[in-house]
């Protein structure tokens, strides 16, 4: 008789290739493409909501492998330039030992702003994806790539519009809460806090 599982000192192991065989076709090994990996920016965002934040979300992929994620932090962080891409780049660049990520794609709930996408540049940045757009501080959007674009010595391709509706009715819901709170008019977020 072929025991499947060895239970001893070793733990949960495979004794049968017969067994293994079998275990790896119930469940295949899950299709990482575009859309997966903006569901993972998507989950960084609803994180970044919990703790208050504006719910924006992303995560830097390189040869089909996460080397970094973040959501927006700017008030718990203190700092202004704590957006989910500037989080997401900064643990990149970590995790690969570089400051350049070349190859790599960033998947983004929203729209970059000029400060992200020029970080984006400098780390060379392959690829963006982003979900919804905004048109008030979106760098293609509100017209300012135009008017920058010469500056800058590295290309990105840019896909726009993945998982929008989701990124979009989570921006749409946080704000509608915040306007009936009324702390969006009183100069900012923070303003929730009583300061």
């Amino acid at each position: 008789m072929d025991r499947a599982f060895d239970y001893g000192s070793k733990g949960w192991g495979f004794e049968s290739l017969q067994v293994r065989f079998c275990f790896f076709r119930v469940f295949p090994k899950m299709k990482k493409d575009a859309a997966y990996f903006m569901k993972m920016a998507l989950s960084r965002a609803v994180a970044a909501e919990r703790r208050g934040e504006v719910p924006v979300g992303a995560v830097v992929v390189r040869d089909g492998r996460v080397i970094g994620s973040g959501g927006n932090a700017p008030i718990s962080d203190c700092d202004p330039s704590a957006h989910a891409e500037i989080k997401a780049l900064r643990r990149a660049g970590k995790k690969a030992g570089a400051y350049r990520l070349n190859g790599a794609e960033l998947y983004v709930t929203l729209e970059p702003c000029l400060m992200c996408y020029s970080a984006m540049v400098q780390a060379r940045i392959a690829k963006l994806f982003y979900g919804a757009g905004d048109p008030k501080n979106g760098i293609f959007a509100s017209g300012v790539f135009d008017k920058v674009k010469h500056i800058y010595n590295h290309r990105i391709a840019v896909e726009s519009g993945l998982l929008a509706l989701p990124s979009s009715t989570l921006l749409s819901g946080f704000f509608q809460a915040r306007r009936g709170a009324g702390a969006v008019e009183r100069d900012g977020l923070e303003n929730r806090y009583g300061e």
